[in-house]
């Protein structure tokens, strides 16, 4: 019995060891899933993010080369319109001096209008500059302003994502205690009802065995009651016999003297 107890101790440890061992390889899988899940949604987000920021600034860079080449066309258009311009004033100067001096004095008035035309056209070009290189600051400052309010976002869902990964793995880690808790209590209550049931055997085998002694001595004893009562009588019968036997002996001696005795008288 002892080594049927310890047999079972040893099962019921090694059957709770693999559990323990279980548990801990399964604890281990979940939190190595859980790590790569994050660094792979925060890879994803930090991609998304750059990618959204190099398409934003190679908008912008498109749209300032863009806004630039328009200028520089318009430049090199208002430069011909003016050299057009200066050309055919010099020829109409030129013929102008040579048809008549009258014309001559209208030529020059037709120039100071048409220097003052290209004035106002410059002007008007600057003025177009400045206000391109307006809206290029602000479009510049807006799209700086919606990167920020980006970037600001993706750290908000990263520490998000970051707190409920946090959440979920102290939830599976209260978890697997709860059911290493429940497997130690199940293993104690198994080990000590297994203990309670080998003791009520070992109680059960104990009463048989002195129950069984005690029949077997009171059956040796009964037995050699009868033995010596057996034996008393075998005695006695015997020690009857000899008496018999002496009597008979001694009747046999006397009737034998008492013969011979007459005999004797007879022949005397």
């Amino acid at each position: 019995m002892v080594v049927v107890v310890v047999v079972v101790e040893v099962v019921v440890v090694v059957v709770v060891v693999v559990v323990v061992v279980v548990v801990v390889v399964v604890v281990v899988v979940v939190v190595v899933v859980v790590v790569v899940v994050v660094v792979v949604v925060v890879v994803v987000v930090v991609a998304k993010v750059v990618l959204v920021e190099v398409v934003v600034v190679a908008v912008v860079v498109v749209a300032v080369v863009i806004v630039v080449v328009v200028v520089v066309i318009v430049e090199v258009v208002v430069l011909v319109v003016v050299v057009i311009i200066v050309v055919v004033v010099v020829v109409v100067v030129v013929a102008v001096v040579a048809a008549a001096a009258v014309v001559v004095v209208v030529v020059v008035v037709v120039v100071v209008v048409v220097v003052v035309v290209v004035v106002v056209v410059v002007v008007v070009v600057v003025v177009v500059e400045v206000v391109v290189v307006v809206v290029v600051v602000v479009v510049v400052v807006v799209v700086v302003v919606v990167v920020v309010v980006v970037v600001v976002v993706v750290v908000v869902v990263v520490v998000v994502v970051v707190v409920v990964v946090v959440v979920e793995v102290v939830v599976e880690v209260v978890v697997v205690v709860v059911v290493v808790l429940v497997v130690v209590v199940v293993v104690v209550v198994v080990v000590v009802v297994v203990v309670v049931v080998v003791v009520v055997v070992v109680v059960v085998v104990v009463v048989v065995v002195v129950v069984v002694v005690v029949v077997v001595v009171v059956v040796v004893v009964e037995v050699a009651v009868v033995v010596v009562e057996v034996v008393v009588v075998v005695v006695v019968v015997v020690v009857v016999v000899v008496v018999v036997v002496v009597v008979v002996v001694e009747v046999v001696v006397v009737v034998v003297v008492v013969v011979v005795g007459v005999v004797l008288l007879l022949l005397f």
